[in-house]
């Protein structure tokens, strides 16, 4: 029962003046204000609103989802298959439950333990151990991924009501150990760096279409990347004395190229000398024929020019030649020798040192 502070205020006025022993004393007056007056009619009311409130902050029967995430209605343990979108929404406390899924991209890393120090963790990135595998020799190899995906925002309580929270751990994770064990198991270790970008392609090929091929689709695969190759030790020396066998080889193959290209050089030096001095021989020859073919030419022309009637004349000639040394030298002896047309005449006077001769 709500109690009167008026009658309260009263009696403690009537029995502090007798206790002050005040005799003929005034009191002062303890009325209270006014709104203690009307405090006890109101008190149920603010009673229940006191009690709300508390139910209200210890219940939290609203929720903020913020951009890049999604919630997931629950009542009574069933999902509600429509995702709630960013924004302020209310549900009820203990009967309805609202779970909140990361739909942003997200990255999960399979690294080295070496790596796993530089990489910079945050928000929707994952570290896994780096994925252990067997070459097709069984010597065992470790594959370094990062893969990029998003949940499916349509179907995301689908998703969550099938694998749970930890979708990631039971979607993406197998698939991506699996497929790369078997595409790299194919290869041996040598020959997995020559082969990088076929098996980087082999890899997200498969992983892709085994993502797709879960019911539901519940995972959108952006990207997956190759980023290294750990070979065992042994391997990696193969490789290495492999890398300086070929390094010496085409070193050699250049030499023995250099060597060629300098000898035909030489050849083609000496055979364009060679061929310079023949055409300087051929030019030489030719000349020399020209000048015989024309020399030959003129004789052949003198020779038509030579007639009976100038042979005729010729010999008039050195006859009068003859008469006139015989009327100079009349004792001498003269002496008549063919000289082809014209014949050559020898005088020998009485002087033996001297002698004439005359070819004309």
């Amino acid at each position: 029962m709500p109690v009167d502070l008026n009658d309260y205020f009263n009696k403690k006025s009537g029995n502090g003046g007798g206790g002050n022993g005040g005799g003929n004393r005034p009191m002062p007056n303890m009325e209270p204000p006014e709104f203690l007056k009307n405090l006890g009619k109101k008190a149920g009311f603010l009673y229940v609103l006191i009690a709300v409130v508390v139910i209200l902050v210890i219940a939290k029967p609203f929720i903020v989802i913020n951009s890049g995430e999604m919630g997931i209605k629950a009542t009574a343990g069933k999902f509600d298959p429509t995702p709630m979108n960013p924004g302020f929404h209310l549900f009820i406390p203990f009967l309805q439950n609202i779970f909140i899924v990361d739909t942003k991209v997200r990255i999960m890393n399979y690294t080295s333990g070496a790596d796993q120090e530089r990489i910079q963790r945050g928000s929707g990135i994952k570290n896994k151990n780096a994925i252990s595998v067997l070459d097709s020799r069984g010597l065992p190899v470790s594959i370094d991924l990062t893969v990029q995906y998003k949940l499916e925002p349509t179907t995301a309580p689908q998703t969550i009501a099938t694998w749970g929270l930890a979708w990631e751990d039971k979607i993406i994770n197998p698939v991506v150990r699996d497929v790369t064990r078997n595409v790299v198991g194919q290869y041996p270790a040598e020959e997995l760096p020559v082969q990088r970008n076929a098996i980087a392609a082999k890899i997200d090929q498969q992983i892709r279409k085994n993502i797709d091929a879960q019911p539901g689709q519940p995972v959108q695969l952006l990207t997956v990347q190759l980023r290294n190759i750990i070979l065992p030790q042994k391997i990696k020396d193969q490789i290495e004395r492999v890398q300086i066998a070929k390094q010496q080889a085409a070193q050699t193959k250049y030499e023995v190229e250099r060597a060629n290209q300098e000898a035909k050089k030489k050849a083609a030096l000496a055979t364009g000398d060679a061929n310079a001095r023949k055409i300087k021989a051929q030019g030489q020859a030719d000349a020399v024929k020209i000048e015989a073919d024309a020399n030959a030419y003129a004789n052949i022309e003198i020779g038509k020019s030579i007639t009976k009637n100038l042979l005729e004349l010729k010999q008039i000639e050195v006859q009068g030649r003859f008469n006139d040394a015989l009327q100079v030298n009349k004792d001498a002896k003269i002496f008549l020798t063919p000289g082809g047309a014209v014949p050559n005449i020898w005088v020998d006077t009485k002087d033996t040192k001297k002698m004439t001769s005359t070819n004309k």
